[in-house]
């Protein structure tokens, strides 16, 4: 016969066990990922305004990684593509990327191809007209949004420090309709 368990007992096995889930929680939520909402249209069509993303805090950031940093002039989180790592040469010539004198397609990037009167979707740059770099320095990231035309990106606020991303994009998890996980190396 088996002795009936006491209230008290139960009551605390109950209470450690939620503040053991809600210290993994934290731990979790500071430390390994943590969820977004997108605001705007800067990365459009890979993400619409109030997409709910999952950020990765331990992931390796490469090029065209989507990431999530700190604004550098707001109190808010950007989301943006990773277009040069430290040591890159990054140009745009004639709407085509070129990173260490390497053309890339960028199929990610929001072209509205039913406007005639739109030619192009990136204004002709260097890396050195905009940051004063010829290569990207250490500890640092050029980035730009998929809708070059609406994004305020390095070609506005020059490089962002690798100090200051929070991130990469991993998981798009709402709308339920758009669920995508990420694989951005391969994109």
């Amino acid at each position: 016969m088996t002795q009936p368990t006491k209230p008290k007992s139960e009551f605390m096995s109950w209470l450690v066990a939620i503040l053991f889930g809600i210290v993994i929680s934290f731990i979790c939520r500071e430390f390994v990922f943590s969820p977004l909402v997108v605001k705007g249209a800067s990365m459009m069509p890979t993400y619409e305004n109030q997409d709910v993303i999952i950020v990765s805090k331990i992931s390796e950031i490469n090029r065209f990684d989507q990431v999530v940093f700190e604004a550098p002039y707001e109190d808010e989180y950007y989301i943006k593509r990773v277009i040069g790592l430290p040591g890159d040469t990054v140009e745009m010539k004639d709407d085509i990327l070129i990173i260490n004198n390497t053309e890339y397609e960028e199929s990610y990037v929001n072209r509205d191809n039913s406007n005639p009167l739109q030619i192009r979707v990136t204004e002709n740059f260097t890396l050195e007209e905009i940051t004063g770099y010829d290569t990207v320095p250490e500890g640092y990231l050029f980035v730009l949004g998929d809708n070059r035309l609406r994004s305020s990106d390095s070609r506005h606020y020059g490089l962002i420090p690798t100090d200051s991303v929070l991130g990469e994009s991993k998981i798009r998890i709402y709308p339920l309709s758009n669920f995508k996980l990420f694989n951005t190396s391969k994109e």
